[in-house]
């Protein structure tokens, strides 16, 4: 029961470490591949369709001090209307993002290899993330339906971000053409080397009272913000496990000296010193909570193994770093001690002739 009580603690700690860590991994991914440094969109904006940016600001853009590209690009949201309708379907597959973006500034959304070939302006062909190709089950070649019109499929990228990877661009002109807008959702702007994003950032806002930008250093600093309270939460889970689990090992060894009273009693008469009987105690208490750490770790890793496979996540991944384990590792061993300590302490001062007496 001791094994199990701890080992659910470290379970917890395991599942917790793999899913912060792969979140940490995919955040990285996504702001390490992206290339635009500041995204610019018109503060009044309630959805996609209204609140465009005029596409003529693109080329103001590209012409501000610091800056050396800028891409406007238009985003609608493709509803799939059989999956919606599917009570099987998982809600990540419902909708689907559909960007428009001229073929030579897809690298501003970290795509710069694509499996097949790139689409071409003010044509209907359409490259598709490897995430939507996978849960979607397209291929190159296939058609597909966007905004009522037919879709050529003529590449697979993978940028590594389920953001990016989960998307379909198509070109920008044809996006505007079917869906009536001459305008831009958001403008990416990519600046140059040793610039100073942030100040290039609030000059666009004080010139254009209407915009908002946010910086890739603005996006880093959320992303730290949330993924630190995700690893405060592990450490509290932590904390807790020592506890309970200290309090499981206590009440199990000091069962057992009670139970062994009798047998310590002979080990005493026959020459065992007290530290050898410390030393016993303390011994089986840490094998007891190194099998904890090890079923714990096992189940770890199958929990949220089997989770990801059950519910279909296919755009995440969990992060498998050696800190987690050392962790985990490092509080069953503290457990132990803790755990550990009172029992021994007792039964290294059992008196011989009160023990072999006791029943």
């Amino acid at each position: 029961m001791s094994i199990i009580g701890i080992a659910i603690g470290i379970t917890t700690i395991v599942a917790l470490g793999l899913i912060t860590t792969g979140m940490e991994d995919s955040v990285q991914t996504s702001l390490n591949d992206v290339g635009a440094e500041i995204t610019v969109s018109n503060s009044s904006s309630v959805s996609t369709n209204t609140g465009l940016i005029d596409s003529s600001i693109v080329e103001e853009m590209k012409n501000r001090t610091g800056v050396i590209d800028a891409a406007g690009g238009l985003t609608v949201t493709e509803m799939n209307m059989d999956r919606l309708k599917s009570r099987d379907s998982d809600s990540s597959s419902l909708a689907t993002t559909v960007v428009g973006l001229a073929p030579d500034k897809l690298y501003m959304m970290g795509i710069n290899d694509v499996d097949g070939k790139i689409y071409e302006n003010g044509t209907r062909d359409a490259i598709v993330g490897a995430e939507y190709a996978e849960v979607n089950n397209v291929s190159i070649g296939d058609d597909i339906t966007l905004q009522g019109k037919e879709f050529n499929v003529t590449g697979i990228f993978e940028t590594g971000s389920p953001f990016v990877d989960s998307g379909i661009y198509v070109p920008l002109d044809t996006l505007q053409d079917i869906t009536d807008n001459d305008g831009v959702s958001r403008i990416l702007v990519k600046t140059g080397e040793d610039v100073n994003d942030s100040a290039i950032s609030d000059k666009i806002e004080e010139d254009y009272e209407n915009f908002t930008t946010l910086t890739s250093e603005e996006i880093s600093s959320i992303a730290d913000d949330v993924l630190g309270i995700l690893d405060t939460a592990t450490l509290a889970v932590s904390a807790l496990a020592i506890i309970v689990g200290g309090i499981g090992i206590i009440n199990t060894m000091v069962m057992a000296v009670y139970e062994r009273t009798k047998e310590i009693g002979v080990l005493k008469s026959v020459g065992w010193k007290s530290r050898k009987i410390l030393t016993m105690i303390l011994g089986e208490t840490l094998v007891l909570t190194t099998l904890s750490g090890i079923v714990g770790s096992i189940f770890g890793i199958l929990i949220p193994e089997v989770g990801l496979r059950l519910f279909n996540v296919t755009d995440f991944a969990l992060g498998y770093s050696p800190k987690t384990f050392i962790l985990a590792f490092g509080i069953t061993i503290i457990v132990g001690i803790i755990g550990g300590i009172y029992p021994a302490y007792k039964a290294s001062k059992l008196a011989p002739t009160e023990a072999l007496r006791y029943e």
